[in-house]
């Protein structure tokens, strides 16, 4: 048999993750719902195990803190398939729900972490199991003052495109334990299943939060721009955004699949005499490169706030 997965604080993140776990292992939905236009991290492919393999779940529980809320989950996984019928959504039950739970990914505000960690009985709940906190800013040493020692806590940051599994998602270096390689195989069924996945140590997290997490709201403003610049010009809105979209889309996966660097791929479309170095030095006069890489500083520099006491939250 498989094992339990619990989802404490299912919002937004948690569904994307449920979801895209759950997709992994329903192979008669994957060839219909989803084009994968790659195999996620190098060395590794896309989850298909069975609900038998030990690192991959047979038994989703989700835990929300209103009625409101479980509402709104069931109307999510009635549209998600057969294996999403049965996912069990616990209210104000985080405890018990942590109790039956194998491996638990704590999806709350960061702000939140304390108080549902300290709930009586979370600490016998969580003891020798799988603690996976994708919380911005909090720490693994504050996640490991909250449990016992003998709870094994991972952090990992995925981001908004998990929704539609291309997302991307780091996960902190695994753990010495006699169940290093399976809980280090479960991690990455898990968060592969939506996206590419990277272990890292987490003193990058911060810098991770912000290049990765905030990102994409980077990448939409330059979206936007472009799409901009081409209705000034006299483009349709619609189709402009299209080409705009399009356009990052493919050069990321020329990046992506082909390992090309962002240079040769700037070089390549650059004559001499062209539009686009014209292009190029209007940006530079507008020191977009610099702008960029000074946001993804001031992000990261802000990450490290969040979670932490006495910091501006």
């Amino acid at each position: 048999m498989g094992y339990t997965l619990c989802v404490l604080g299912c919002g937004t993140m948690g569904i994307a993750i449920i979801s895209g776990v759950i997709d992994s292992l329903d192979v008669s939905r994957i060839p219909y719902n989803l084009e994968k236009w790659e195999s996620h991290t190098p060395g590794t492919l896309t989850p298909t195990g069975s609900p038998s393999d030990q690192t991959s779940p047979s038994r989703f529980l989700a835990c929300v803190q209103r009625e409101v809320s479980a509402v709104k989950l069931k109307g999510v996984f009635a549209s998600m398939g057969v294996l999403a019928q049965n996912i069990e959504i616990f209210v104000s039950q985080n405890v018990q729900a942590a109790q039956q739970s194998d491996v638990v990914i704590l999806c709350c505000k960061p702000q939140l972490a304390h108080s549902i960690l300290s709930e009586p009985g979370m600490k016998e709940a969580l003891d020798g199991k799988l603690l996976i906190s994708i919380l911005a800013g909090v720490t693994i040493s504050q996640l490991s003052d909250w449990v016992f020692p003998s709870t094994k806590v991972i952090r990992a940051m995925p981001n908004t495109p998990c929704k539609i599994r291309e997302g991307m998602t780091v996960v902190s270096t695994i753990p010495s334990s006699p169940s290093e390689e399976t809980d280090g195989a479960i991690i990455l069924k898990i968060f592969s299943s939506i996206g590419r996945c990277r272990f890292l140590d987490e003193k990058h997290f911060d810098a991770c939060t912000a290049l990765s997490g905030s990102g994409p709201a980077f990448a939409c403003i330059f979206l936007e721009a472009m799409a901009d610049g081409g209705v000034m010009m006299g483009l349709p809105r619609a189709e402009a955004l299209e080409l705009a979209a399009q356009t990052l889309q493919g050069a990321a996966r020329m990046v992506l699949q082909a390992g090309q660097h962002p240079a040769q791929i700037r070089d390549a479309v650059t004559t001499p005499g062209g539009c686009t170095i014209a292009g190029l030095l209007a940006l530079e006069d507008g020191k977009v490169r610099s702008t960029i890489a000074r946001c993804i500083q001031v992000a990261t520099d802000r990450a490290s706030e969040l979670g932490q006491p006495n910091k501006r939250q």
